[in-house]
């Protein structure tokens, strides 16, 4: 119970402002919405507004939808014909499928660019009423025969970059490391004031997260200080807190693709991949550690449902794009048939990406 209250006002927050998205657009550009869902199954409670919408709460809190007015769901099929004899003229104008090419497109992406949004506006607030930490990295230790001893690192050198990103707090410096992806660290130091890199290979251990989870560590053997023993956390203003939440938003993102590259080339730790339970138990950790640490895992998982929803995967809003970018070459939609072919191949990817995350979930638990 401790991890269901958290992981249902998580859950329920990302997913609200993803549909709100998808509401948005299409208000803005006069499509009927009949149903605004927060989970699926049987309804707790709702309302209707003004405009005709049913707004509600369902039993399985695990997603959520936008029902479109005359649509079986959020997006329309292909064949339009049928659809259009069934309604007066007044009533078609509020259909999905009569809206230009560029409506539905941004109707469709929506949802994930209310997720970033929502990214933004919880780091920006970070930034700017708490600070964002700027403290240098200083190497204070380094272990004997470790792979950074091995590479050259010394003490007192200052990291200023790791595999292209550049280091600009403390804590950035495990992050990065662990984040990767590559064989090979390239790690920037500040020595005697000239700038060197270099690279090290670092070793993979078994170890533990923060929360005390089971994980694989990649670790290099430094022990890190800051510089003069000094923290330099600094409130930001808005455009600087922006322009650092676009920066965050997109080190996740670029780490999602590298990771997912290399679980393309059977180098990637599918152990790490995670599922509603693990997210569950995620958010009851997190909370423990006060509103701050759970308003940023909101973040990262809002930045997590936009980018995954723009995979060009059929059921995901990425493959509906994805049919509107051949609609746009073709001068036509595909044809029904296709359509609903694509569409058995989405949800025979997403159902064993679900029973994969899922078996994952429960191994870490102790199931298995």
């Amino acid at each position: 119970m401790s991890y269901l209250i958290p992981f249902i006002i998580l859950i329920t927050l990302v997913v609200f402002i993803h549909e709100y998205g998808h509401y948005y657009f299409a208000r803005k550009y006069g499509v009927g919405v009949s149903d605004f869902s927060i989970g699926f199954g049987k309804e707790i409670f709702g309302f209707n507004d003004k405009k005709g919408t049913r707004w509600k709460f369902c039993l399985i809190p695990l997603g959520g939808y936008v029902k479109f007015f005359g649509d079986r769901n959020v997006f329309s099929q292909a064949e339009q014909e049928e659809l259009l004899k069934k309604y007066n003229k007044e009533d078609q104008k509020k259909l999905f499928v009569t809206k230009p090419l560029y409506q539905r497109t941004l109707i469709v992406a929506g949802g994930p660019l209310a997720n970033f949004l929502l990214a933004i506006v919880i780091f920006s607030g970070i930034y700017m009423f708490v600070g964002k930490d700027f403290t240098p990295a200083k190497i204070e230790e380094v272990s004997i025969e470790s792979p950074a001893e091995k590479a050259g690192l010394k003490k007192n050198d200052i990291i200023t970059s790791i595999d292209g990103n550049k280091v600009q707090s403390i804590l950035e410096v495990s992050m990065f490391i662990n984040t990767g992806s590559s064989e090979k660290i390239e790690i920037k130091v500040l020595r005697n004031k000239n700038e060197i890199t270099l690279f090290a290979k670092p070793n993979i251990v078994d170890g533990k997260d923060t929360f005390g989870n089971s994980i694989k560590k990649r670790i290099i053997g430094i022990k890190i200080s800051p510089v003069n023993n000094e923290f330099n956390k600094q409130k930001l203003g808005p455009a600087t807190a922006i322009y650092y939440s676009f920066k965050e938003i997109w080190f996740v993102i670029k780490t999602t693709m590298n990771f997912i590259g290399s679980l393309f080339q059977g180098k990637g730790d599918t152990s790490q991949l995670g599922g509603p339970i693990k997210i569950a138990k995620i958010s009851g950790q997190v909370i423990e550690f006060g509103l701050l640490a759970f308003l940023s895992t909101v973040a990262y998982i809002s930045i997590s449902l936009g980018l995954i929803n723009l995979f060009p995967i059929p059921l995901l809003d990425g493959g509906h794009l994805m049919f509107y970018f051949f609609e746009k070459i073709l001068g036509r939609p595909l044809k029904q048939k296709t359509q609903e072919g694509f569409f058995r191949i989405g949800l025979f990817l997403l159902l064993s990406l679900m029973v994969f995350t899922t078996f994952n979930d429960l191994k870490d638990w102790g199931v298995f």
